[in-house]
């Protein structure tokens, strides 16, 4: 059974930092892309960043960008988003998805519902002081 599970979301005061980890189960990292999306209460769903499978591509939503670093480490079957300078406006659920197919990482991230096989349950992200 295909699985991701997100972990690191918590409460953090502005400009602080969080790292979430996205573990899957069921299949290998290596051959799917992974994207970070993000959807706070009211708004749409945004595609934060999302990375290949095949040459570690990334793409960055201009919110995030200089930021918010993408990784992956495909021998521990996890992905990362490392999250710097955060801002109140950053708070949201997060979720991890895979997709084993995808034309570039941009629409990947913007148009996760052509791609994206399976999603995370999502871990949410305060940024309060």
């Amino acid at each position: 059974q295909l699985q991701l599970v997100e972990f690191g979301g918590g409460l953090v005061q502005p400009g602080g930092s969080l790292r979430l980890s996205c573990v899957v189960s069921g299949f290998s990292l290596d051959a799917y892309a992974i994207g970070w999306f993000r959807q706070a209460p009211g708004k749409e769903r945004e595609g934060v960043s999302c990375i290949s499978s095949s040459d570690d591509s990334t793409y960055y939503a201009d919110s995030v960008k200089g930021r918010f670093i993408i990784s992956r480490d495909n021998a521990k079957n996890t992905a990362y988003l490392q999250m710097n300078s955060l801002k109140p406006e950053d708070t949201s659920v997060y979720y991890c998805a895979a997709a084993g197919f995808f034309t570039t990482v941009q629409n990947l991230c913007n148009q996760a519902e052509w791609y994206v096989e399976v999603w995370g349950q999502g871990t949410l992200v305060t940024v309060s002081s």
